[in-house]
């Protein structure tokens, strides 16, 4: 192997994917290195400087990294660090894609993508070209900032639910009742239905079940 071979750092849960991948990538005179999940990762952190030692001219990004959680954080950094991104996913949520690409990654393509075409974009984006479609690019970064935009607004109409607001919400999104909720905090169920009609008003939703999906949908926690 020529010691000017790309270098490609591959950053894949899935020990037989990964196999493949390497398999595939040294045959074409890339210089490969699998850099592995530990078991007891506790964030995506830990896995930039193991991938930045290999001194990568591309890297080969899973977004699903287990224990360590969301390979998106690691998107910026390694862009900044000069290395060409290219996200290899079995995430189908679009927006993720856009956040990837709006970060710097030079393309997202599903795991279902034959090796032939992986090693092609690796080859593509170490010399440079254009691996995605501009249109197509523009597309999900627009969609995935769309998303950012609705969800701000989201929070900031559950940011001005008072702390009982925010317990009243929290019980809803448990499954109990009104009658359940007022017995529990020994108040009438007409106090908690008047909690519960605000809660509604400030979601600007019409039902518990719309408020509870409206929570659900940011993963929300009461600030308590």
């Amino acid at each position: 192997m020529s010691e000017h071979a790309t270098r490609v750092a591959l950053v894949e849960d899935h020990a037989l994917l990964a196999e493949s991948l390497n398999v595939a990538l040294s045959a074409e005179g890339f210089a490969t290195r699998t850099v592995t999940v530990p078991p007891d990762a506790e964030s995506v952190a830990e896995m930039l400087d193991p991938v930045l030692d290999h001194r990568p001219d591309v890297v080969l990004l899973d977004l699903d990294l287990g224990a360590a959680g969301d390979g998106t954080a690691l998107v910026r950094p390694l862009t900044n660090a000069g290395s060409a991104v290219v996200v290899v996913t079995g995430a189908s949520e679009l927006t993720r894609w856009g956040k990837c690409l709006a970060n710097g990654a030079r393309t997202v393509l599903p795991k279902s993508a034959s090796l032939d075409v992986i090693v092609d974009t690796v080859r593509r984006a170490a010399s440079g070209e254009l691996v995605m479609p501009e249109a197509r690019r523009y597309e999900l970064i627009q969609n995935w900032q769309r998303q950012r935009n609705d969800n701000q607004d989201m929070r900031a109409k559950l940011d001005r639910l008072t702390p009982r607001e925010e317990e009243v919400l929290a019980a809803l999104s448990e499954g109990k009742r009104v009658r359940d909720i007022a017995s529990e905090w020994y108040v009438s169920e007409a106090t908690v239905r008047t909690q519960v009609k605000s809660v509604l008003a400030k979601l600007g939703v019409t039902s518990q079940i719309a408020a509870v999906a409206f929570a659900r949908e940011l993963d929300w926690r009461p600030s308590g």
